[in-house]
């Protein structure tokens, strides 16, 4: 991501040297509990206490950095914002294969903050001319992309750039990660409108306009409404976390797809996807009972508005024509959502709810929730649960029975507490 927060140089500047990359390299992974005793240590092997500070420091950051970059992280530097804003190495292996998939053979990384993507488009051979706004962070990407002779690294602005003479010539492709905070005196702000991006997306329709693949990544939350008409929208999320929208223009969009699921497991990647544009709303769901079987759909679908799709896919109807969860008789396993078994469906009664704790001596509660107001801390208190049994509820809402027994959306609603147990 480019970086919105100014790199410090004192983080970096102290080991921009063959002493300061060897103590740093020397370190190993950061222990919090030894870290008094190695900045004696090394204060008494006479380092200068800037250095001292300056490795312990990456050195925390390398540890840290591990759950998004492996083995990488022990030989890359990094900033605080630069880490915490950085792509996961194992989704910038998937930008980068759109490029190499469509034969481009330079992309230009507009915006590379530490060059987690610049990294992955080069281990696949590719060109890369990374650029990057705040000086500090461009000297470290420079420093992670110094393995790679093919990676260039520009400390310049993204968006008044003139791509046609970039220093290996005019790009066969963009990426883009523009910065979505401000920061201010009182801290850091998230930005949501895509026009106050840092490049704004109109910049990016109109590398898209000139014909240029583009891809740009982009929160998870940016609203439907605001996704331009003509490009393919990817929804991503790794181990339960939605980590990203990406919006691809021209070659290295799919032909077919307007909009993707794409989920990533310790098992794999599953995607789901549409042709179809937007539909947030589940307006084409069935809406029916609850069954055997509930399931959570991965944030993913909810976000990119496939739950009508993951329905279809499943044999599963909405419980609630405006409530993301899904249900079934008969169970079928999907990676796109978590499945659960009910057991019981009971009234969203405190009085109820309290009596069911404690006859089945339940201790350990989970409490899900999704189209309800109740607070789970505030309902857990209330239970007061003691004993050595666990439980799963999930507070939602049903729609009611018609009058003519159907379960039609536009016949009320009930709200109920499920009683469920994870389906392995």
């Amino acid at each position: 991501m480019s970086s919105d927060t100014p790199g410090d140089p004192r983080e970096i500047a102290p080991l921009l040297t063959r002493e300061g990359m060897a103590l740093l390299d020397s370190l190993g992974p950061y222990d919090e509990a030894e870290a008094l005793r190695t900045v004696t240590r090394l204060r008494a092997e006479g380092h200068a206490p800037e250095l001292v500070s300056a490795a312990l420091s990456q050195a925390k950051l390398r540890t840290r950095a591990r759950e998004k970059f492996g083995d990488f992280a022990a030989r890359m530097l990094f900033t605080r914002a630069g880490l915490e804003q950085a792509t996961r190495l194992r989704v910038a292996a998937l930008h980068a294969r759109r490029f190499a998939d469509a034969g481009l053979a330079h992309v230009a990384d507009l915006g590379c903050g530490i060059g987690a993507d610049a990294l992955a488009l080069a281990s696949l051979d590719r060109r890369v001319t990374a650029v990057e706004l705040d000086e500090t962070t461009a000297a470290v990407a420079t420093l992670n992309l110094a393995p790679f002779p093919e990676a260039t690294v520009l400390h310049a602005d993204a968006a008044s750039l003139d791509l046609s003479a970039l220093p290996g010539g005019p790009p066969d492709g963009v990426w883009l990660d523009p910065a979505r905070r401000t920061t201010s005196s009182s801290g850091t702000r998230r930005i949501f409108d895509p026009e106050a991006f840092s490049p704004p997306l109109s910049f990016v329709e109109g590398l898209a306009a000139r014909g240029l693949p583009v891809g740009v990544k982009l929160g998870p939350g940016i609203p439907h409404e605001a996704v331009p008409a003509g490009c393919e929208a990817q929804w991503v999320s790794e181990r339960g976390d939605v980590v990203e929208a990406v919006l691809w223009f021209n070659a290295v969009a799919r032909p077919g797809v307007r909009r993707a699921a794409l989920v990533l497991s310790e098992h794999g990647a599953t995607e789901l996807t549409s042709a179809e544009d937007l539909d947030p709303a589940h307006a084409d769901a069935v809406v029916g009972p609850v069954g055997s079987y509930l399931y959570e759909p991965d944030g993913a679908v909810i976000r990119a508005g496939l739950v009508a799709d993951l329905a279809r896919q499943l044999d599963a109807r909405l419980i609630h024509p405006r409530i993301a969860y899904l249900s079934s008789d008969e169970l079928v396993r999907t990676p796109l959502a978590r499945a659960y078994r009910v057991r019981e469906v009971l009234p969203h009664t405190v009085k109820v709810l309290r009596r069911w704790v404690r006859e089945h001596e339940v201790g350990t509660l989970e409490i899900k929730k999704r189209g309800t107001d109740v607070t789970p801390e505030q309902l857990r208190r209330q239970l007061a649960p003691r004993g050595p049994g666990r439980a799963t509820l999930v507070l939602t809402r049903t729609a009611a029975p018609a009058p003519d027994g159907g379960p039609g959306p536009g016949a009320g609603e009930r709200r109920v507490v499920l009683v469920v147990e994870t389906v392995d």
